[in-house]
Protein backbone atom coordinates (compact mmCIF):
# COMPACT_ATOMS: atom_id res chain seq x y z
CA UNK A 1 0.00 0.00 0.00
CA UNK A 2 1.41 3.42 -0.90
CA UNK A 3 0.91 7.08 1.10
CA UNK A 4 -0.59 8.96 -1.94
CA UNK A 5 -0.97 12.83 -2.20
CA UNK A 6 -3.31 14.04 -4.83
CA UNK A 7 -4.42 17.87 -6.23
CA UNK A 8 -6.96 18.78 -8.36
CA UNK A 9 -8.44 21.90 -8.30
CA UNK A 10 -11.66 20.23 -9.15
CA UNK A 11 -13.26 18.87 -6.37
CA UNK A 12 -15.48 15.96 -8.07
CA UNK A 13 -12.36 14.52 -9.89
CA UNK A 14 -10.32 14.84 -6.37
CA UNK A 15 -13.15 13.17 -4.90
CA UNK A 16 -13.08 10.44 -7.19
CA UNK A 17 -9.64 10.20 -7.11
CA UNK A 18 -9.26 9.79 -3.06
CA UNK A 19 -12.49 7.44 -3.36
CA UNK A 20 -10.76 4.90 -5.58
CA UNK A 21 -6.96 4.81 -4.21
CA UNK A 22 -8.68 4.56 -0.73
CA UNK A 23 -10.76 1.79 -2.33
CA UNK A 24 -7.00 0.13 -3.37
CA UNK A 25 -6.19 0.39 0.04
CA UNK A 26 -4.19 3.27 -0.38
CA UNK A 27 -4.07 6.37 1.88
CA UNK A 28 -4.50 9.60 0.98
CA UNK A 29 -3.97 13.24 1.62
CA UNK A 30 -6.26 15.60 -1.04
CA UNK A 31 -5.62 19.20 -1.95
CA UNK A 32 -7.57 21.72 -4.26
CA UNK A 33 -5.43 24.38 -3.90
CA UNK A 34 -1.94 23.71 -5.69
CA UNK A 35 -0.10 25.63 -3.42
CA UNK A 36 -1.17 23.84 -0.22
CA UNK A 37 -0.58 20.48 -1.96
CA UNK A 38 3.35 21.64 -2.65
CA UNK A 39 3.78 22.64 1.13
CA UNK A 40 2.54 19.27 2.44
CA UNK A 41 4.38 17.82 -0.90
CA UNK A 42 7.65 18.85 0.25
CA UNK A 43 7.46 18.33 3.97
CA UNK A 44 5.18 15.27 4.17
CA UNK A 45 6.90 11.60 3.24
CA UNK A 46 4.62 10.47 0.37
CA UNK A 47 5.30 7.32 -2.22
CA UNK A 48 3.46 8.73 -4.99
CA UNK A 49 2.41 12.33 -6.30
CA UNK A 50 -1.10 12.73 -8.18
CA UNK A 51 -1.35 16.17 -10.11
CA UNK A 52 -3.21 17.89 -12.42
CA UNK A 53 -2.22 19.94 -15.20
CA UNK A 54 -4.56 22.67 -15.80
CA UNK A 55 -4.99 24.74 -12.24
CA UNK A 56 -5.77 28.11 -11.86
CA UNK A 57 -3.22 28.92 -8.95
CA UNK A 58 -0.22 26.92 -10.14
CA UNK A 59 -0.41 24.81 -12.92
CA UNK A 60 0.80 21.36 -12.96
CA UNK A 61 4.35 22.19 -14.72
CA UNK A 62 5.07 24.68 -12.30
CA UNK A 63 3.92 22.26 -9.58
CA UNK A 64 6.51 19.67 -10.92
CA UNK A 65 9.30 21.99 -10.98
CA UNK A 66 9.23 23.54 -7.75
CA UNK A 67 8.64 20.08 -6.34
CA UNK A 68 11.64 18.43 -7.97
CA UNK A 69 13.56 21.54 -7.09
CA UNK A 70 12.42 22.10 -3.59
CA UNK A 71 12.25 18.43 -2.40
CA UNK A 72 15.24 16.63 -0.85
CA UNK A 73 14.20 13.20 -2.07
CA UNK A 74 11.05 13.79 -4.03
CA UNK A 75 8.88 10.71 -4.96
CA UNK A 76 7.34 9.85 -8.10
CA UNK A 77 5.15 12.36 -9.64
CA UNK A 78 2.19 11.59 -12.30
CA UNK A 79 0.00 14.26 -14.32
CA UNK A 80 -3.35 13.30 -14.49
CA UNK A 81 -4.90 15.43 -17.43
CA UNK A 82 -7.16 16.17 -20.42
CA UNK A 83 -4.43 16.94 -22.36
CA UNK A 84 -4.55 14.93 -25.62
CA UNK A 85 -2.81 17.25 -28.12
CA UNK A 86 -0.14 15.84 -29.90
CA UNK A 87 3.43 16.47 -28.18
CA UNK A 88 1.73 16.63 -24.89
CA UNK A 89 2.70 13.25 -23.64
CA UNK A 90 6.77 14.40 -24.20
CA UNK A 91 5.89 17.64 -22.27
CA UNK A 92 4.75 16.61 -19.31
CA UNK A 93 7.66 13.98 -19.33
CA UNK A 94 9.94 16.37 -20.18
CA UNK A 95 8.88 19.30 -17.54
CA UNK A 96 9.27 16.38 -15.07
CA UNK A 97 6.32 14.18 -14.51
CA UNK A 98 7.16 10.26 -14.36
CA UNK A 99 3.90 9.49 -15.74
CA UNK A 100 0.53 10.38 -16.88
CA UNK A 101 -3.35 9.51 -16.20
CA UNK A 102 -5.78 10.23 -19.13
CA UNK A 103 -9.03 12.12 -17.49
CA UNK A 104 -11.72 11.13 -17.95
CA UNK A 105 -10.94 8.86 -15.27
CA UNK A 106 -12.24 5.18 -15.60
CA UNK A 107 -11.68 3.02 -12.35
CA UNK A 108 -10.34 -0.34 -13.86
CA UNK A 109 -7.85 1.72 -16.31
CA UNK A 110 -7.17 3.97 -13.27
CA UNK A 111 -6.07 1.27 -11.33
CA UNK A 112 -3.48 -0.75 -13.48
CA UNK A 113 -1.82 3.03 -14.27
CA UNK A 114 -1.87 3.46 -10.59
CA UNK A 115 0.13 -0.07 -9.93
CA UNK A 116 2.20 0.10 -12.96
CA UNK A 117 3.54 3.38 -11.15
CA UNK A 118 4.02 1.59 -7.92
CA UNK A 119 5.56 -1.61 -9.52
CA UNK A 120 8.32 0.37 -10.94
CA UNK A 121 8.60 2.33 -7.70
CA UNK A 122 9.00 -0.89 -5.53
CA UNK A 123 11.28 -1.87 -8.40
CA UNK A 124 13.38 1.04 -8.42
CA UNK A 125 13.58 1.61 -4.68
CA UNK A 126 13.57 -1.37 -2.17
CA UNK A 127 11.22 -1.41 0.30
CA UNK A 128 12.65 -1.19 4.00
CA UNK A 129 9.61 -2.20 6.51
CA UNK A 130 10.65 -0.28 9.72
CA UNK A 131 9.06 -1.02 13.04
CA UNK A 132 9.18 1.29 16.26
CA UNK A 133 6.43 2.71 18.47
CA UNK A 134 8.46 6.48 18.71
CA UNK A 135 7.37 8.69 15.54
CA UNK A 136 11.26 10.29 16.02
CA UNK A 137 13.12 7.14 15.52
CA UNK A 138 10.87 6.36 12.42
CA UNK A 139 11.64 9.89 10.79
CA UNK A 140 14.86 9.38 11.61
CA UNK A 141 15.10 6.19 9.22
CA UNK A 142 12.94 7.67 6.65
CA UNK A 143 15.26 10.58 6.23
CA UNK A 144 18.25 8.96 6.46
CA UNK A 145 17.14 5.78 3.74
CA UNK A 146 15.10 7.94 1.79
CA UNK A 147 18.11 10.09 -0.25
CA UNK A 148 19.54 6.70 -0.86
CA UNK A 149 16.56 5.45 -3.41
CA UNK A 150 15.10 3.04 -0.46
CA UNK A 151 11.19 3.53 0.22
CA UNK A 152 9.94 3.37 4.15
CA UNK A 153 7.56 1.42 4.98
CA UNK A 154 6.39 1.88 8.64
CA UNK A 155 4.99 0.48 11.45
CA UNK A 156 4.39 1.58 14.98
CA UNK A 157 3.98 -1.78 16.59
CA UNK A 158 4.23 -5.71 15.68
CA UNK A 159 0.83 -5.99 15.10
CA UNK A 160 0.80 -3.50 12.58
CA UNK A 161 4.15 -4.70 11.04
CA UNK A 162 2.43 -8.76 11.14
CA UNK A 163 -0.39 -6.23 8.97
CA UNK A 164 1.73 -5.08 6.47
CA UNK A 165 3.45 -7.90 5.99
CA UNK A 166 0.39 -10.25 4.73
CA UNK A 167 0.15 -7.91 1.80
CA UNK A 168 3.59 -6.89 1.13
CA UNK A 169 7.00 -8.50 1.29
CA UNK A 170 10.11 -5.45 1.70
CA UNK A 171 13.32 -6.16 1.39
CA UNK A 172 14.39 -5.83 4.62
CA UNK A 173 13.14 -4.99 8.27
CA UNK A 174 14.29 -2.75 10.66
CA UNK A 175 12.87 -3.33 14.30
CA UNK A 176 12.96 -2.13 17.53
CA UNK A 177 13.27 -4.23 20.75
CA UNK A 178 11.31 -2.72 23.05
CA UNK A 179 7.85 -1.37 22.66
CA UNK A 180 4.37 -1.33 24.82
CA UNK A 181 2.45 -3.85 22.31
CA UNK A 182 4.87 -6.88 21.74
CA UNK A 183 8.40 -6.79 21.02
CA UNK A 184 11.07 -7.19 18.31
CA UNK A 185 11.83 -10.71 19.53
CA UNK A 186 8.20 -11.67 18.90
CA UNK A 187 8.26 -10.04 15.38
CA UNK A 188 11.67 -12.28 14.50
CA UNK A 189 9.80 -15.40 15.45
CA UNK A 190 7.03 -14.52 13.38
CA UNK A 191 9.29 -13.68 10.10
CA UNK A 192 11.53 -16.55 10.51
CA UNK A 193 8.51 -19.07 10.89
CA UNK A 194 6.76 -18.46 7.68
CA UNK A 195 8.24 -19.63 4.57
CA UNK A 196 7.34 -16.51 2.22
CA UNK A 197 9.38 -14.57 4.72
CA UNK A 198 11.95 -16.02 6.61
CA UNK A 199 14.36 -15.10 3.64
CA UNK A 200 14.39 -11.63 4.11
CA UNK A 201 17.28 -9.74 6.46
CA UNK A 202 16.13 -8.71 9.70
CA UNK A 203 18.18 -6.00 11.93
CA UNK A 204 17.28 -5.07 15.19
CA UNK A 205 17.52 -1.66 16.51
CA UNK A 206 17.72 -0.19 20.11
CA UNK A 207 18.73 2.47 22.14
CA UNK A 208 18.37 0.66 25.39
CA UNK A 209 19.26 -3.04 24.75
CA UNK A 210 22.68 -2.72 26.01
CA UNK A 211 22.92 -5.84 27.13
CA UNK A 212 24.84 -9.49 25.39
CA UNK A 213 21.98 -11.50 26.08
CA UNK A 214 19.66 -9.45 24.47
CA UNK A 215 22.02 -9.12 21.17
CA UNK A 216 22.58 -13.04 21.43
CA UNK A 217 18.68 -14.21 21.57
CA UNK A 218 17.88 -11.72 18.51
CA UNK A 219 21.02 -13.31 16.88
CA UNK A 220 19.43 -16.72 17.93
CA UNK A 221 16.32 -16.22 16.72
CA UNK A 222 17.48 -15.25 13.15
CA UNK A 223 18.51 -11.46 13.51
CA UNK A 224 21.05 -10.55 10.74
CA UNK A 225 22.21 -7.58 12.71
CA UNK A 226 21.92 -6.11 16.13
CA UNK A 227 22.36 -2.77 15.64
CA UNK A 228 22.98 -0.19 18.90
CA UNK A 229 21.45 3.63 18.28
CA UNK A 230 22.85 6.10 17.64
CA UNK A 231 24.58 4.86 14.25
CA UNK A 232 25.88 7.25 11.83
CA UNK A 233 23.76 7.58 8.56
CA UNK A 234 26.41 6.07 6.24
CA UNK A 235 27.30 3.15 8.54
CA UNK A 236 23.54 2.29 8.39
CA UNK A 237 22.92 2.45 4.76
CA UNK A 238 26.37 0.43 4.31
CA UNK A 239 24.96 -2.29 6.67
CA UNK A 240 21.15 -2.06 4.87
CA UNK A 241 23.32 -2.32 0.74
CA UNK A 242 25.41 -5.10 2.22
CA UNK A 243 22.63 -7.28 3.72
CA UNK A 244 20.07 -6.45 0.41
CA UNK A 245 22.80 -8.09 -1.80
CA UNK A 246 23.61 -11.32 0.17
CA UNK A 247 19.83 -11.77 0.19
Amino acid sequence: MAHVLAVDDNRSNLELIAYLLRAFGHTVDGFNRSSDALAAAIKGEYDLILADVRMPEMDGYEFVRRYKSECSAPAPIVAVTALAMVGDKERLLEAGFDAYIAKPIEPESFKIAVDGVLKTLREDHPVVLAVDDIAVNLDVLESTLRPFGFRVERASSVAEAKAKLAYEHPALILCDIHMPEGNGFELIEYVKADDALRHIPFFVMSSTAWQTSEKQRAIALGAEKFILRPIEPQELVRHVRSAMERA
